[in-house]
């Protein structure tokens, strides 16, 4: 197999953290794809109170006003990624480009792929919550992989058969993985996940 080269991962950080949160699962990615850049930007919006960084406002969030959180901060989250991918050379090559998500991130990255904004050659979902974007057009030809704990006590692991039944009407392929007491966190399991799913599509 040939090595990596000339690929762009990034990564969306959960709610009230940063991107070098995600700093453990980039060194797995970054081992398993040599020659890629993997990156974690920290989101737009300030955490108040408390530290870290937020994609889309939590404050007394509830399910019927969550669509129109995530929507409202879409100009800001379009402006992060949007504007990486452009400074690193792929805004013409989105087949070299990856999209990683935990939690709050994983919402974000799906509500940017399902809706038709954000493309690249393969999403990864982990212990996301997913709310459904009108419209719904994400691409047939990437593919998704869903991996969430069974144990998580802040995001129902339900939310990803949700995210799956989703796509799978859309005609996506979709690889999904529930790991057995496993919490609200990126564990070991799921970084291998990740990284074996990136290794295959990246160079597919």
């Amino acid at each position: 197999m040939a090595p990596y080269s000339d690929r762009l991962v990034l990564l969306l950080h959960g709610v009230a953290a940063f991107g070098h949160d995600l700093d453990p699962l980039a060194r797995v990615l970054r081992r398993a794809l040599p020659g890629a850049e993997v990156i974690a930007p920290d989101a737009p919006l300030a955490c108040v109170p408390g530290p870290g960084r937020q994609w889309y406002d939590l404050d007394a969030v509830t399910p019927a006003n969550r669509p129109e959180r995530i929507e409202a901060t879409r100009g800001a989250c379009d402006g992060v990624i949007e504007g990486l991918i452009a400074r690193h050379g792929f805004a013409d090559r989105p087949e070299r480009v990856a999209l990683v998500g935990f939690s709050q991130g994983a919402t974000i990255v799906f509500d940017g792929f399902a809706s038709g904004r954000w493309r690249a050659k393969a999403v990864v979902l982990l212990s996301g919550r997913f709310v459904k974007p009108q419209p719904f057009a994400p691409a047939k030809e990437t593919p998704v992989l869903l991996v969430h704990g069974a144990a998580d006590g802040a995001v129902p692991p339900d939310e990803d058969a949700k995210a799956e039944r989703w796509l799978a009407e859309a005609g996506v392929r979709v690889e999904r993985h529930l790991l057995p007491g496993v919490g609200h966190v990126v564990s070991p399991k799921a970084a291998r996940l990740a990284a074996r799913f990136l290794k295959v599509e990246l160079l597919s």
